[in-house]
């Protein structure tokens, strides 16, 4: 075996471990930091919501068919000009972003930025590992699920208070000066592997079938799951053809990957290994309540409480004051010989814990208590993102670490996209069940719906209305009344649904191998892990 590059040690390893988690942070902050500002480039650009949504779909797309192949274009580039090249485009890309002056312009440059940030991820975790001991990784993994969890908690509170005091293009900015400073630090303090001084790319194969097969039938997914509920899902011609093409390539990509190639592109062997492939089923759930929660608790609270972005954002702030140290926390005990799948239960039983508080929650829910919600969340994320990505890997052998890996995050990244189709669908469709259910109850002559009424009229005609105006206005306003009751309904179904996804999948926790991560194995997941 050729000899390891000496470890980082003192300001040199620190400046790895901050580079390292900037990097993680800034791309998953990327995926959920324009969701409060869709409605403001919307204005700005002229276009509708709908169209304007592309500017999510197209950094997923990519971001979901760069992460799997993140493995193969290390070996072929070398981790370190690898990870320095993909900063470099996500921070052009950004830049892009900021001044673009039409959609099409803006989701051009979101799908290249997205192309840059899905090798940030993985390529972050390795240089991490690389950073520690074997007998301190569990504190790196520690270190790095804080990025984990910071990035998708902290775009939407970001852009809500970038929204609400400066132009949107900021929210892409931003990422230019850290981009910079990721690459500086990366070029000057992270050591290139011996193996990546004097590549061979002529003695590499490109499995340009498998990489074509994996890009068109992950790409065709997500997007079907990204834009499935705007465009009416089967009633579309695109959804329909892509939903065909997914059907066909993806299990295509699976015959070709196991039986076809010799070298492909994405080891899927790998997923005989029992710990990976429960690991990765559970890792969907994860990522599904992840974002799904990012998504619903914005809404939630500015739509139904009546909250601003900005202060839809400080109440993510204590939350985050508090999953800090517990990813720490989780570090030491996993290092001091905790059993990974009891931390796995333990977070587990929080988030779903979150999501059935929060399904109780109604207009008038004091700020106070959404905190304590998000503060239960976050010590269910700190508890199960550390312990099942280690558990996941843990029994693969070493060559195919780089592949378990390039999974784990590829299905967490999924598990999000399809937490984002259902929330949107279940919405939508419990929205028209609970207004029709609420309308039923409204009937000609019922008195408090006559006296609700009339109270409302004379409100409005105190303020000088006159009578007819006055009779339209409180039906308009016992409308608005009843769509936002039932939105609030749909919401509080949509928590509680995400609930039971942990529940139903909490007997997969005792398929996994409860197998700790000794030096040794630890050791081979830094010397792999992208």
């Amino acid at each position: 075996m050729p000899a390891q590059p000496a470890m980082p040690t003192g300001f040199r390893k620190w400046i790895v471990v901050v580079t390292a988690i900037s990097a993680a942070i800034i791309e998953l902050i990327d995926t959920s930091i324009v969701n409060v500002g869709l409605t403001d480039i919307a204005g700005n650009l002229g276009v509708t919501i709908e169209d304007v949504s592309w500017v999510v779909t197209a950094y997923a797309i990519a971001n979901v068919i760069v992460i799997p192949m993140t493995g193969f274009l290390q070996r072929y580039f070398g981790r370190k000009n690898y990870y320095i090249g993909s900063i470099i485009l996500f921070t052009i890309a950004s830049y892009g972003c900021g001044f673009a002056d039409s959609l099409w312009t803006l989701v051009a440059f979101r799908f290249l930025q997205g192309v840059g940030g899905g090798a940030l991820l993985s390529t972050s975790q390795g240089l991490m590992f690389d950073a520690f001991p074997p007998s301190q990784r569990p504190v790196a993994s520690a270190l790095f699920g804080m990025g984990i969890v910071l990035g998708p908690t902290l775009g939407p509170t970001l852009g809500g208070y970038i929204i609400d005091n400066y132009h949107w293009s900021w929210m892409f900015y931003i990422n230019v000066p850290i981009g910079i400073a990721a690459a500086f630090l990366s070029s000057a303090y992270i050591d290139k592997k011996p193996d990546e001084i004097n590549i061979n790319r002529k003695a590499i194969h490109i499995d340009q079938l498998g990489i074509l097969l994996l890009a068109v039938g992950i790409g065709s997914l997500q997007y079907v799951l990204e834009r499935g509920e705007a465009d009416d899902w089967f009633d579309d011609n695109v959804i329909k053809w892509l939903t065909v093409i997914t059907a066909i390539s993806l299990p295509l990509f699976v015959w070709w990957e196991l039986r076809g190639t010799k070298e492909p592109v994405v080891d899927l062997r790998a997923l005989k290994n029992r710990n990976l492939t429960v690991g990765s089923l559970l890792m969907v759930i994860v990522g599904y309540g992840l974002f799904t929660s990012v998504l619903l608790y914005p809404l939630f609270a500015q739509r139904i409480v009546g909250l601003t972005a900005t202060q839809t954002g400080q109440l993510l702030i204590p939350g985050g004051l508090v999953t800090l140290p517990m990813f720490a926390l989780v570090g030491r005990l996993l290092a001091k010989g905790m059993s990974p799948r009891v931390a796995v239960i333990i977070g587990y039983v929080a988030f779903a814990t979150f999501c059935f508080v929060m399904s109780t929650y109604n207009m008038d829910t004091p700020n106070k208590l959404f905190i304590y919600a998000l503060i239960v969340r976050g010590i269910g994320l700190a508890f199960v993102n550390v312990p099942l990505i280690n558990q996941s890997v843990s029994t693969l052998e070493p060559r195919q670490l780089p592949t378990g890996i390039a999974i784990v995050n590829m299905m967490r990244q999924v598990g999000g996209a399809f937490g984002v189709a259902i929330t949107n669908t279940y919405v939508t469709q419990r929205t028209a069940v609970h207004r029709g259910d609420l309308v039923s109850n409204l009937q000609p002559g019922d008195m408090l719906t006559t006296e609700r009424l009339n109270a409302m009229t004379q409100a409005l005609a105190a303020k000088g209305i006159n009578a007819f105006d006055a009779v339209t206005g409180a039906y308009k306003n016992m409308d608005l009344i009843i769509s936002r009751q039932a939105l609030m309904l749909s919401y509080l179904d949509t928590f509680k649904l995400a609930g039971l996804f942990f529940v139903v999948s909490f007997p997969l926790l005792f398929l996994l191998k409860n197998k700790k991560m000794d030096a040794a194995a630890a050791k081979a997941v830094a010397d792999a892990a992208h």
